[in-house]
């Protein structure tokens, strides 16, 4: 963590200039000091509208691409479903749809039990794109349902009023139960919370690992702010994390992996959904025991010491910040 003295210090060494007392919070959205409860259950996060999701879910973004074989993917996923891991993620991108038919095998028989998110492209968004992209989808998934579905990214031309109408006709209907964004910036979440109906996005889905915190600034105590949970993607830093000495340290001592103890750490706020992806039964075992793996406040010490938020992070959220305070306070 910075204190105040560190952080003029990093400021004036950027060449930062806006007034510290309006942008300065703490950068870490935990405290080193917060102790993550031990929990006999396995630890979940409570969507707005009230629905309890594992803590831990399933990616898919690299499935269906001829890595593993198909019939060792979906194994791997029914293991995820068998430990608890009920949420899978997807999208109509993956694998260009077969991610969501590979999914559609695994969940066949056993849909009611599965929390299922697909996710829409940003060029499927005017007149009725959405509506068809989402029936496309149900259709690869083998549902007649999605219990969330995002807006993949937004781009220069997404129109959010025209999303978010889309979105809410989907809901009217029952085709999802539940709508949100994903890579959106603190900044498009309050244009978004601007439109009509923005106040109902169940989560924003964001890249968030120990090597990638920036979002801690700023994102993470917004959406927290309002009760509005984050879904990690990439909670392993696209496997960067898996080999690092320091969480394999803090993994003997727990008797588990690397891996287990940054998953644990990703989940550890009770705010954010991670959802690793794995393409082997054994990797999802592993992943698995971070459901219930309390990592210790001391632990938590040793990992932001050896995993400090980035300058080029902090300056990149601190110039977003700048700029919006000299929106609310134009000189």
């Amino acid at each position: 963590m910075l204190g105040r003295r560190e952080f003029n210090r990093l400021c004036a060494a950027l060449g930062v200039a806006f007034p510290t007392v309006m942008i300065l919070r703490p950068l870490l959205a935990q405290s080193v000091d917060t102790v993550v409860a031990s929990n006999d259950a396995k630890r979940t996060v409570n969507l707005r509208d009230g629905t309890t999701v594992p803590a831990l879910g399933q990616g898919s973004w690299h499935l269906a691409q001829g890595r593993h074989p198909e019939a060792v993917e979906e194994e791997a996923l029914r293991t995820g479903l068998s430990l608890g891991m009920t949420l899978i993620d997807t999208a109509e991108m993956y694998s260009d749809g077969r991610s969501e038919e590979l999914i559609s095998r695994v969940i066949a028989g056993q849909r009611d039990r599965v929390f299922l998110v697909s996710k829409v492209l940003p060029n499927h968004t005017t007149g009725d794109d959405i509506a068809r992209a989402c029936e496309d989808s149900l259709a690869r998934l083998g549902t007649d349902y999605l219990d969330l579905y995002l807006l993949h990214w937004r781009n220069r031309d997404t129109d959010l009023p025209s999303v978010v109408a889309a979105f809410e006709r989907l809901r009217a209907a029952w085709k999802i139960r539940a709508w949100g964004v994903s890579n959106f910036k603190v900044s498009d979440m309050e244009d978004l919370f601007r439109v009509p109906d923005g106040h109902r996005c169940a989560t924003n889905q964001v890249r968030y690992n120990l090597n990638s915190r920036s979002v801690e600034n700023d994102l993470l105590p917004w959406c927290e702010q309002r009760g509005m949970p984050v879904m990690a993607y990439s909670p392993l830093g696209s496997d960067s994390l898996v080999r690092d000495p320091t969480l394999a340290r803090i993994g003997a001592a727990h008797n588990c992996s690397a891996t287990a103890v940054a998953l644990a750490w990703a989940i550890r706020s009770g705010t954010v959904i991670a959802i690793p992806e794995s393409g082997s039964a054994a990797h999802v075992k592993e992943n698995a025991v971070a459901l219930a793996l309390t990592i210790t406040p001391q632990e938590l010490q040793t990992l932001d010491t050896a995993f400090p938020m980035q300058s080029a992070d902090m300056l990149r959220s601190l110039l977003d910040r700048g700029k919006r305070w000299m929106r609310n306070f134009p000189f």
